[in-house]
């Protein structure tokens, strides 16, 4: 009973003086006493960014066939882009596993590729699948993408040659929490991957009142310390379903509070997050649900993603009180509707877009 209370007192003191603690005996939990949101209300203006429409959420997705090696998704609104396909990511997965729906996509400049996988049956679950796309390129799957997509089914009984030679090629790791998963994101600044975990119930609602984002070994590929913090203004919890960084380590996510787009930009330090809460609100969304966010180093600019509709906009803009205006953006809807989950940027700025139905990754054929 002494060594009890002993312990939770430990526990308690941990907790209020914001040192370590180790969860699950391998993830390090920094609890951070203060504030990790700035807010200045007074300051806040609505930006009307009327070249971005707003483009509701399809009721049926588009389902790409598996016979087909390479597919497209243009816009057919706004700035123009053609998406060609790069990846028809493998399915099934490792063992004939059914790794979940893709939620988010990460480029380290190493040419690693990280997509985060959310099991449709366990909610809040999920894992990181690492593809080394130096060795897939050598090995032809650039030319030939059904090559990756078959390359966990057996011919015969057995895996050929060139199977496994592809397999050792991507690593998937084990499941570990993942919330939803969209906000998988690469530090370009301090080469490292964060992720926020945002669990919800079954009704949709945060199960809890903090946030918490999780630093991602890129050996084990599952989080090896997070921070647990708060951030809530007014009554709502803000952050957890989009994440990105620019070149300089500034860390950014936006949210639908349900009067426009807010943007956030911060620091994700070792111990310590914060977040201030940029003074322009977008008062036209690009679709119904916050997907994903990008950020693309060639032209040093953000993206929101949203239903197939993508947003940008010049991250400098925002410094200061801000100074976007509504010729500062640029807009596409694209199609067909695949339900895109994700959006990255190579050095070169050539973005690669996730999308589901069936799971593949698709790389720009301009910057964009």
């Amino acid at each position: 009973m002494k060594r009890f209370i002993l312990g939770v007192i430990s526990f308690v003191a941990c907790f209020i003086l914001g040192q370590s603690l180790v969860a699950n005996a391998s993830v390090k939990v920094y609890h951070q006493r203060s504030t990790a949101l700035i807010n200045h209300p007074s300051r806040m203006r609505v930006l009307n960014n009327s070249k971005v429409k707003y483009v509701k959420v399809a009721r049926r997705f588009t389902h790409m066939r598996k016979s087909h090696r390479v597919n497209q998704i243009k816009a057919v609104r706004g700035r123009k882009v053609t998406f060609k396909t790069k990846y028809l990511l493998p399915y099934p997965g490792k063992h004939h596993e059914h790794w979940g729906n893709p939620q988010s996509i990460a480029l380290s400049k190493s040419g690693y590729m990280y997509i985060v996988y959310c099991l449709t049956s366990n909610r809040n679950r999920g894992r990181i699948v690492r593809f080394d796309t130096k060795r897939l390129a050598q090995l032809g799957v650039n030319k030939d993408p059904k090559l990756l997509q078959s390359v966990y089914v057996k011919h015969d009984g057995k895996y050929s040659a060139k199977q496994k030679d592809l397999q050792r090629a991507i690593k998937a790791g084990r499941l570990f929490d993942t919330g939803h998963g969209q906000s998988l994101a690469y530090n370009l600044k301090k080469h490292s991957l964060y992720m926020w975990r945002d669990n919800k119930t079954k009704s949709g609602q945060p199960t809890s009142m903090g946030g918490y984002i999780q630093h991602i070994s890129t050996k084990t590929l599952k989080p090896d310390r997070a921070i647990s913090f708060h951030l809530v203004s007014h009554g709502f919890i803000h952050g957890g379903h989009s994440l990105t960084f620019d070149k300089y380590g500034n860390a950014y996510f936006w949210s639908n509070p349900g009067n426009g787009a807010n943007i956030y930009k911060g620091k994700i330090s070792r111990h310590h997050v914060i977040f201030r809460r940029t003074d322009q609100m977008l008062r036209h969304l690009p679709g119904t649900h916050v997907q994903s966010m990008g950020y693309n180093p060639k032209r040093s600019r953000l993206y929101l993603v949203s239903d197939d509709s993508v947003a940008s906009f010049p991250a400098k803009r925002l410094k200061g009180h801000g100074s976007l205006t509504n010729h500062s953006f640029n807009w596409s809807e694209l199609s067909p509707k695949r339900e895109t989950e994700g959006l990255t940027f190579d050095g070169s700025g050539h973005g690669y877009l996730l999308s589901n139905h069936s799971p593949e990754v698709l790389v720009s054929t301009t910057v964009y």
